[in-house]
């Protein structure tokens, strides 16, 4: 039976920090991660950070490198019983490590099993989770444990993650292989380094009977349309999928929008970070055309974060079904960039004094909050003052999108200001 060696990543995943590529605000030398190491005194921790940017590496590293026993829990598949079996075996050893990946998916009960033999010690947490962890974990676990963000790997460690891989990997450095362009395999991967060693893969296991193998873009895209899996919630078409999802539901296809959705449901894509994007489209492609779209979505990630799956999939699917059958209008999301966009050009301009807090009498003798007319005192519960600091006066930056509900407010703004916004 012929040796089937395990994955490019595998094989090339670092066994100390110097052999790690990127992290080096975590890892360099001086860094709080490796001076706890050196020091043989490692905190209960959270690594945060895109997928593929060392989260269980880091963890594996301190593990062997502090010789503790290692226990390795998954979030997606691992509950209460399996997190006391193992602090019932950390109470029987010293320094025991448990790594829980996507710690993000446990859920309130499942976190506070592990409350308090962190916080006495028995054993040493390393959560990894892509989600922030503010609203992910809870405060109780959070507070017992040190926060470190990774970042994605740049180009230039990537450059140099594929060239290890060519030159010391037992398996591809005995190939002719010349890595001639390496724009598409950096695109693909996004940053997310065990992507990028899959693909090297592929593109090199493609290629076995060419001697040399060159790699370029061209050979790199042909094999990914080719060989990349449908859906991988951990990297691949990950980001492809919800983008179809989202821009499916944006452009009013509920059909469309329910197959993606379906898609991600059997990838097992985590519900809230599925809900949570829709909560986003709810504002920003539908806004004021429907404000119930925003209750809506905030409903369906409070209701999913409590139930899971599968119950979940039929609430992710009204609230998709909905938002892509909603009048649409982004008239919101195009105002606060515009806003915001005046204020990077403009800097600081002087509140007008009439609309200044005037709290104190030295304010009230500069002549602050002097004028002003409050609205209510006047017909229609109105007065057409100005608001805005005068280099400014007359901007627009809220134009009413063309649905019923906007066009209502389009009306109303335009008896009260007139010309003035151009309304």
């Amino acid at each position: 039976m012929s040796f089937i060696p395990a994955p490019l990543a595998e094989r090339l995943r670092p066994e100390s920090l110097d052999q790690l590529v990127g992290q080096k605000h975590l890892t360099g030398k001086g860094s709080i991660l490796r001076t706890s190491l050196e020091q043989g005194k490692m905190p209960s921790m959270i690594l945060w950070g895109p997928p593929g940017t060392g989260k269980t590496t880091i963890a594996n590293i301190i593990a062997h490198t502090l010789h503790a026993p290692f226990y390795t829990l998954s979030a997606i598949s691992s509950g209460v019983k399996e997190v006391r079996e193992v602090i019932d075996e950390a109470r029987r050893q010293e320094k025991v490590i448990l790594f829980i990946d996507e710690i993000h998916r446990f859920n309130k009960g499942q976190q506070d099993a592990l409350l308090g033999a962190v916080e006495k010690g028995v054993l040493t947490l390393i959560g990894a989770t892509t989600e922030n962890p503010s609203f992910e974990v809870n405060s109780a676990l959070l507070s017992r444990c040190q926060v470190y963000v990774l970042k994605p790997l740049g180009k230039d460690e990537l450059k140099d993650l594929m060239r290890t891989a060519l030159e010391s990997d037992v398996v591809l450095k005995k190939r002719n292989i010349e890595l001639r362009e390496t724009e598409a395999l950096i695109n693909i991967s996004g940053g997310d380094a065990r992507k990028l060693l899959n693909l090297l893969e592929l593109v090199t296991d493609a290629g076995a009977n060419l001697d040399p193998l060159v790699i370029t873009d061209e050979l790199v895209m042909d094999t990914a349309q080719q060989r990349i899996a449908l859906y991988d919630k951990k990297g691949e078409q990950h980001y492809d999928i919800i983008s179809a999802f989202i821009k499916s539901m944006r452009g009013s296809d509920p059909n469309a929008a329910v197959y993606w959705l379906a898609r991600m449901i059997e990838g097992g894509e985590d519900v809230k970070f599925i809900a949570r994007r829709m909560l986003i489209l709810a504002s920003e492609d539908i806004g004021n055309a429907n404000p119930n779209a925003l209750l809506l979505a905030n409903a369906t990630f409070e209701a999913v974060s409590k139930i899971g799956y599968p119950e979940s999939r039929i609430i992710l699917s009204q609230c998709a079904i909905y938002l892509a059958s909603s009048a649409k209008s982004n008239a919101s999301y195009v105002a606060i960039n515009d806003a915001i966009g005046m204020v990077k050009q403009t800097g600081d301009l002087p509140v007008p004094l009439h609309i200044r807090n005037a709290p104190t009498k030295l304010m009230k003798n500069l002549e602050y909050s002097k004028g002003y007319e409050y609205s209510h005192s006047y017909d229609k519960n109105f007065s057409p003052q100005e608001y805005l600091p005068a280099e400014i006066s007359g901007k627009a930056f809220f134009d009413p999108g063309q649905n019923a509900r906007e066009e209502e407010i389009r009306k109303h703004l335009r008896s009260l200001w007139q010309k003035k916004y151009g309304y």
